[in-house]
């Protein structure tokens, strides 16, 4: 079997490339793109597995993305990351079928052990 892609999209580049990193380390293809219009073409030409988005983005936010992917794949595993978690925020990820709601603010640790254990559930799913 080959290995899962995941396409990390972040526009802050440390933590794009700390989070690609990690991800790659557990044995995972990784796939990177720093705003929307990157990741909606990325999905277009590459068709990911797992799909982790950065709520927070200028030009085009998390969910303006995810819309736009959403016509590409309406069924992609995706994990939202946001350094302001509100009710709103939640309420259209339940809408466009977000598997994971991850805070950015939390320590580095317990975002990369979340993230992990969702990527492995997720993972197990897609068997």
């Amino acid at each position: 079997m080959s290995k899962l892609k995941v396409l990390i999209v972040d526009d802050e580049p440390d933590f794009l490339e700390l989070m690609a990193l990690r991800i790659s380390s557990w044995g995972y293809e990784v796939l990177k793109a720093s705003e929307g219009k990157n990741a909606v073409a990325i999905v277009k030409e590459n068709r990911p597995d797992i799909l982790v988005l950065d709520y927070m983005m200028p030009e085009m936010d998390g969910i303006a993305t995810l819309k736009e992917i959403r016509k590409l794949d309406k069924k992609l595993p995706v994990i939202m990351f946001t350094a302001y978690p509100n009710t709103k925020t939640i309420e259209d990820s339940d809408s466009l079928g977000i598997h994971a709601f991850i805070p950015k603010l939390s320590a580095y640790s317990e975002v990369v052990l979340a993230l992990k254990s969702t990527i492995e559930m997720i993972e197990k799913r897609l068997k």
